[in-house]
């Protein structure tokens, strides 16, 4: 029976070093060889504090668990600084090569470094830990900018109604402001979000996240239409009231291809989709011209429009409507009319084709304000 010599203490301390630093490459994604430069620099500055000297070389063998520091010394005739140099004869007790003006390295015995050295060492590799996942928090977001991302609900506060977020690696906070009026979520659902941008924060890197912005329908509609993927259907604007309504403009790059007809999907099937994920939001999606006419009619969808006349002056114009529509073309409290003023860019002023208001003004007014 062949018996196994019993580890020293001190290597078996290494070794479950070394194992904590594999762990914690994997759990936190920080790499061994980040951390070791870390304790390699704190040993270096408990050598200042014990030795008077932080020049070391440390030699690390993670597969045995070997971990020896050699203070370096040099070598000289006249010994003035005893932390940082020392005599040739007592250099080559050490080193029988050891020559003047050469070093030399004195092996210590890690475990003199005391509690001071020790401290010094665990406040190191605790600020490097930290400093590696603010970079790679930072990392994570720059490389989602602006993008639209699937996210966790790790946690709703119960006062605010902030979203506590989990996106890959990284938090995020999604305040209330942020988040579709009305709807509801729970801890654990999936929920997509719109990375606004990142700003670098004394304790940190944050995401500006959005469920409320235009730019996320229009990165789902990338998502779920290849031809808006592949550049055949472009999304030339979008003006949105989140969880009511929104409106997108789209143009296709070949005439073999209906850009309507594309974002709608079989069925509905590639609409329906993102409606679910908005908790039901409408999605009016129009046609777009290079004809301010023929746009601000669109625009006006789903009512019929008879004339729209530009105005010379503040990208102004006036629509005219059948008077059975007018209602329809302002929409519940102006919401069509506005959100179509919106995607133009042009301030709209509509009209019933009788040019009176009378009873069909009042109706529209009474719906408005319902």
């Amino acid at each position: 029976m062949v018996r196994r010599k019993k580890k020293e203490p001190e290597q078996q301390g290494n070794e479950e070093l070394f194992l904590a630093l594999s762990l914690l490459e994997k759990e936190k994604g920080i790499p061994v060889d980040f951390m070791m430069d870390k304790i390699k620099k704190a040993i270096g500055t408990a050598c200042k504090n014990t030795y008077g000297n932080e020049e070391v070389e440390i030699q690390v063998d993670p597969a045995t668990g070997k971990f020896d520091v050699y203070l370096q010394k040099q070598v000289v005739e006249e010994v003035e600084d005893p932390n940082r140099e020392m005599f040739l004869a007592a250099a080559r007790q050490i080193s029988p090569l050891a020559q003047l003006g050469g070093t030399v390295g004195i092996k210590l015995d890690t475990k003199q470094f005391g509690r001071v050295a020790a401290q010094t060492a665990r406040n190191i590799i605790r600020q490097g830990i930290r400093d590696s996942e603010r970079g790679q928090m930072m990392q994570e977001f720059q490389s989602k900018d602006q993008e639209l991302v699937s996210a966790l609900v790790e946690r709703i506060d119960p006062r605010s109604g902030a979203l506590s977020l989990r996106i890959g690696k990284a938090e995020a906070v999604l305040p209330k402001s942020e988040q579709i009026a009305g709807e509801q979520v729970r801890e654990g659902d999936y929920i997509k979000v719109f990375i606004v941008g990142v700003r670098e924060e004394v304790r940190g890197p944050r995401a500006i996240i959005s469920r409320t912005r235009p730019e996320l329908v229009k990165r789902m509609f990338e998502t779920e239409v290849p031809e808006i993927f592949d550049g055949t259907v472009e999304i030339k604007a979008v003006s949105r009231e989140a969880g009511s309504r929104t409106k997108m403009a789209v143009l296709s790059h070949d005439p073999a291809v209906d850009a309507i007809g594309s974002c709608i999907g079989a069925r509905g099937s590639r609409v329906n989709e993102i409606v679910e994920e908005l908790g039901g939001e409408k999605i009016d999606i129009v046609e777009y011209s290079e004809d301010p006419q023929k746009f601000i009619a669109a625009a006006l969808a789903p009512a019929e429009v008879l004339s729209v006349e530009l105005q010379e002056e503040g990208r102004a114009c006036r629509v005219t409507v059948p008077d059975g529509q007018l209602s329809l073309a302002i929409g519940n409290k102006g919401q069509n009319a506005r959100l179509a003023a919106k995607l133009t860019g042009w301030k709209i002023d509509i009209k019933p084709e009788s040019g009176f208001f009378g009873e069909e003004e009042e109706k529209a007014e009474t719906e408005t304000e319902a």
